[in-house]
């Protein structure tokens, strides 16, 4: 199946947007993506006609209000492949995900000198929250590098993991390099010293498919604002010997079974992990999101952006003084980049004037930044609702550019 692009592009309202009398070209996807109208009037259809709270309630808008979203849960389940929706647990992104399994693990497995497994080209939320918890439990964190292209030295993995090793967390892709892990291989080799591992899936489930029970992760986490979803949701997949086992991460309703000032007794999975009221409208629009995605299909949207990236890379390259930061063979859709005397913000900025929306900064890897000795980059990013067209206007923009700093 071909990408229909002028049909997809109709269906983000957004695209048609007008930046500084420029019309927009929006090429920082990696930071979030746009929203198709069936899921801004899904938000706009539930709160019109079916707000309610859910679960527990006896009037008809709460029991349609629930039965939403436990379909809602069912869609994700069989996005991801989960072997059960008990395995699957709505949080507001990957940031609380992650914290969630950091504490909610970490004080139910961690102890004094135990060690913890990340690697050098991680976000900020699967750096920060293992630190935190490894302050907490006096234990260590380990880092796994990666070389000049922005690939994982995996050989170190098996050097790094030691008797004390509890957990590996590793993103599936890296949001600043684009490189592509091989986490069915890091999966395997911790496995086989039985250590358990958190996959970071925010920059993966929007471009390529995943199947946890193919994978066998103990954990997968991700945000439905990368997924064309709504912004404060996200999901937890965690195996159910996990879970079950783990503490609540929050406590209040919800996620209770039985309250008295002697004891609290916590509800069974998924709730277990779910305290207070959820976003369950968001959620609901989140599958409408998936819906949508797998209507396109994730093997048409990664040939497409694929596409983009090769197209984008070569065109870049022919850049004198630019430099990509990230070259590995397993690439997503992300250009991060360097001009010899350009700040990146300097570049954002003028282009922004000229309607293309890029992001600049460290993209919170600063780790990532360091090794390569560099303050921050300029980042391009492509969805499948992007354009060969947008691609040279960008590229066209980044010339003008150099010309207006006289480079």
């Amino acid at each position: 199946m071909k990408i229909d692009i002028d049909k997809i592009r109709s269906d983000f309202p957004i695209l048609g947007t007008e930046v500084h009398n420029k019309p927009l070209i929006y090429l920082d996807n990696a930071a979030t993506t746009q929203k198709p109208k069936v899921v801004i009037d899904t938000i706009s259809e539930y709160y019109s006609k079916y707000n309610a709270n859910i679960h527990r309630g006896v009037h008809f808008l709460s029991n349609f209000a629930t039965d939403a979203t436990e379909k809602a849960r069912e869609t994700i389940r069989k996005f991801i492949n989960a072997g059960s929706v008990e395995e699957v647990i709505f949080t507001r992104g990957t940031t609380e995900s992650i914290n969630l399994v950091a504490f909610s693990f970490g004080e139910t497995y961690v102890n004094s000198g135990d060690e913890i497994i990340i690697s050098e080209m991680e976000h900020h939320s699967n750096i920060v929250p293992w630190q935190m918890m490894c302050e907490r439990k006096n234990a260590i964190l380990k880092i796994l590098p990666f070389d000049e292209d922005g690939v994982l030295i995996l050989d170190k993995l098996n050097d790094l993991i030691s008797e004390k090793t509890k957990l590996v967390a590793i993103t599936h892709i890296s949001n600043v390099l684009g490189t592509i892990n091989p986490i069915e291989d890091i999966i395997k080799i911790a496995h086989k010293y039985n250590v358990p591992v958190l996959i970071d899936g925010a920059q993966a489930v929007q471009h390529v498919k995943v199947d946890m029970r193919e994978l066998d992760c103990d954990f997968y986490v991700f945000s439905g604002h990368k997924l064309y979803g709504p912004t404060g949701t996200g999901i937890l997949y965690g195996k159910k010997k996990f879970l079950n086992e783990m503490i609540p991460y929050q406590g209040g309703g919800e996620m209770i079974a039985k309250v008295s000032f002697e004891k609290t007794t916590y509800n069974e999975l998924p709730y277990k992990f779910e305290a207070g009221t959820p976003n369950y409208i968001d959620s609901i629009a989140l599958a409408k999101a998936i819906d949508y995605v797998e209507d396109i299909g994730l093997d048409n949207i990664y040939n497409y952006e694929n596409e983009l990236l090769e197209y984008a890379t070569n065109k870049l390259q022919k850049i004198d003084g630019l430099r990509i930061i990230g070259n590995a063979k397993h690439k997503s859709s992300v250009i991060s980049f360097v001009i010899d005397g350009v700040h990146p913000m300097d570049a954002g900025t003028l282009l922004d004037q000229m309607g293309i929306a890029i992001r600049t900064g460290t993209h919170c890897a600063e780790p990532v930044m360091q090794h390569f000795g560099i303050s921050g980059t300029a980042r391009a990013s492509f969805a499948f609702y992007n354009t060969f067209k947008e691609v040279d206007a960008f590229v066209e923009g980044l010339k003008r550019v150099l010309l207006l700093l006289k480079i």
